[in-house]
């Protein structure tokens, strides 16, 4: 039986996980064997980058932390490595990352994820990672609402330079006489 000491910090971890998953928009869970240090490095600093949380996790505790909530249906998945990416803001972030990730690496497999404190399978986890980034949003956002006021300032410079053209053939005309 473990000591009171493990078990209070066992307790501890789990309430801080259960405090991630409630406070994160989207989450992905990853079997994350066979990479390399070196990757590994690479992607935990592309994910932090991006306001992304990723850490290793015994499936224990994840359990314990999603216990008697809507996410408990992914107990299923909790098996083996397992590796837990959270965001508390970007919905795509996790998932565009560690699905591009896994298209290069054989090993590292996507298990499962969750949105909004529902469960979504594999299929919806590779529709949200073909979404673009939420700065790519952003910016065709603001190209639609520019587009407008973009094509009414060149009409009216348009306007202004066929009218000047008008005006200044007869001043070209009277110095020619």
């Amino acid at each position: 039986m473990p000591s009171a000491k493990v078990l209070e910090e066992k307790k501890v971890k789990v309430a801080a996980l259960k405090e991630r998953i409630d406070a994160a928009v989207a989450g992905v869970v990853v079997d994350y064997k066979g990479i390399t240090v070196e990757d590994d490095t690479k992607l935990r600093k592309e994910l932090r980058e991006a306001g992304v949380h990723y850490e290793v996790a015994k499936n224990t505790l994840i359990r314990l932390a999603i216990d008697g909530t809507a996410l408990a249906e992914m107990d299923d998945q909790l098996n083996g490595t397992t590796a837990l990416a959270t965001s508390a803001e970007d919905y795509v972030a996790a998932a565009r990352i560690l699905s591009k990730f896994a298209e290069k690496h054989d090993n590292f497999k996507l298990k499962i994820g969750f949105m909004d404190g529902a469960v979504i399978g594999l299929d919806k986890l590779d529709e949200l990672a073909k979404l673009p980034s939420k700065e790519e949003l952003l910016t065709k956002v603001a190209y639609v609402f520019a587009a407008p006021m973009s094509s009414f300032a060149r009409a009216i410079q348009a306007i202004i330079d066929k009218q000047n053209e008008g005006n200044e053939a007869p001043a070209e005309e009277a110095a020619a006489e």
